[in-house]
């Protein structure tokens, strides 16, 4: 059950952390081509800077708070780790998930996979520190 914890707190990390630097660091490139050229954020324009940066610094601060998790395995923070990422991405996946519009079927599929990814592998940490 350690392993189970520890790699999905790992992944989550890793998910965060990907969108957290390219908006952080490169916002239009975010914009222009998040994730991996397929350019999902420029369907939803317009482009604003300052949101970009402080999306990618939100996704910065949860990668370094799930690797911590993942090394430590503290319950204390695993669980509202967990339950505050799982709020924040439930409400970012209702809206996604409402406005595919203009992306082809692969990348709506893809998209709502990532997105549904990140809700389960936190409650699934969940779980396994609540057994563990």
């Amino acid at each position: 059950m350690t392993l189970v914890l520890r790699l999905s707190l790992v992944f989550v990390a890793v998910s965060a952390l990907l969108p957290g630097l390219e908006g952080t660091l490169g916002p239009s490139s975010f914009y222009a081509s998040f994730p991996l050229g397929r350019g999902w954020v420029e369907l939803l324009p317009p482009y604003n800077e300052h949101l970009v940066r402080d999306v990618g610094g939100f996704y910065l601060a949860f990668a370094i708070l799930f690797a911590w998790a993942a090394v430590t395995l503290a319950s204390a923070l695993i669980v509202p780790l967990c339950v505050t990422w799982t709020v924040a991405a439930v409400l970012h996946a209702y809206f996604h998930v409402t406005h595919l519009d203009g992306f082809s079927t692969g990348d709506a599929i893809a998209q709502t996979t990532g997105l549904l990814a990140v809700i389960a592998l936190p409650l699934l940490a969940i779980a396994a520190t609540r057994r563990g």
